[in-house]
């Protein structure tokens, strides 16, 4: 990151960068009370937001990420491409913003631990719940102030790409309506944050990279995820609850049965 320059890029689709950094349509991230108005000129919000309303996207703090072995690398210009993931992890029954935490954390431990990169891969992760988390360092603020924190989930292409994975399998079952409305919200977002074109910028895994990777099923769902992100350009997001404590460590001992990373596919060394 070189300073506090905002990034030479195209402008926002409907919504000006002085009024996102603003807070009209910006993210509280520190704590404070619904509504309040931080000091960082950013609005924080309830914890959840009502269908079609802006995404919430929990920060790294809320789910207890570790620290990372080094800093992102933040690039003054946004990616060109939003790349749509599975996780290929067994699909949970559990909604709950606790197994969405502890999805996060496991995540973090495979890639750090089991791949040896420097931190968890993707730049945001979304549960079979639809709640939305924050991955790699720095990408929360980076996205808000229309750069990119580079990431390893896109072998090769890591540099111009952003990437969002969805807890589940998607080769045959069907995406939870509650996972599929939260990633039509953050997909028109980024596209508004970004001045991308969602017909054009939103692609699968294996558009990319030779994998089944988002599964048949999620695949065949992008034309559709396109139209609707479409249909968001311009509209406020997101909110970020502000944690109420540290959610574990991300280095504690959980059980990880419940997440099987065995088909996981290889984004790069990063």
């Amino acid at each position: 990151m070189q300073g506090d320059e905002l990034p030479k890029r195209g402008s926002l689709v409907g919504v000006s960068r002085r009024r996102l950094l603003s807070g009209a349509i910006g993210v509280g991230l520190t704590g404070g009370t619904a509504g309040a108005v931080l000091s960082a000129g950013l609005v924080w919000s309830g914890p959840a937001a009502a269908d079609g309303g802006p995404p919430v996207i929990h920060p790294r703090r809320a789910w207890g990420a570790r620290r990372p072995k080094e800093h992102a690398r933040v690039l003054r210009g946004g990616p060109d491409h939003i790349v749509v993931h599975h996780t290929a992890t067994p699909n949970s029954g559990d909604a709950s913003l606790a197994h969405a935490f502890a999805l996060s954390r496991a995540i973090q431990r495979f890639h750090m631990g089991g791949r040896g990169w420097s931190d968890i891969g993707e730049q945001l992760t979304i549960s079979r719940g639809g709640h939305i988390m924050e991955g790699r360092n720095r990408s929360l603020r980076a996205m808000l102030s229309g750069r990119h924190a580079v990431g390893a989930q896109t072998l090769n292409h890591n540099s111009h790409t952003i990437g969002i994975e969805n807890e589940g399998n998607y080769m045959r079952a069907p995406v939870p309506p509650a996972l599929w409305s939260s990633l039509v919200r953050v997909c028109g977002w980024l596209c508004t944050v970004y001045g991308l074109d969602p017909y054009r910028a939103i692609v699968g895994h294996r558009d990319f990279n030779a994998t089944s990777c988002p599964g048949d099923v999620l695949y065949a769902r992008l034309p559709e995820l396109r139209r609707q992100a479409a249909g968001l350009i311009g509209r406020p997001g997101p909110v970020v609850p502000a944690p109420k404590s540290s959610t574990g460590t991300g280095g504690d001992v959980e059980d990880d049965e419940q997440f099987d990373f065995g088909d996981y596919d290889d984004s790069g060394p990063v």
